[in-house]
């Protein structure tokens, strides 16, 4: 079993709140580095959302 399999199973039932934690971790990112690398953040919370069954399929705006 994959390190990958062991936090989706974790996860599962929790989708939301696993989205709502990789949006909140892209946002701290974004504001450490002043949003100089937002468009890669926000590829790599997508990507981390369909690989673990994440709810959105669009990040929120960044203000």
């Amino acid at each position: 079993m994959s390190f990958m399999d062991k936090i989706k199973g974790m996860l599962k039932g929790h989708e939301d709140q696993a989205g709502k934690g990789i949006d909140k971790g892209g946002d701290y990112v974004d504001q450490k580095t002043g949003n100089k690398y937002q468009s890669q953040v926000d590829t790599a919370q997508q990507k981390l959302k369909d690989e673990l069954g994440g709810s959105e399929r669009d990040t929120p705006p960044h203000p």
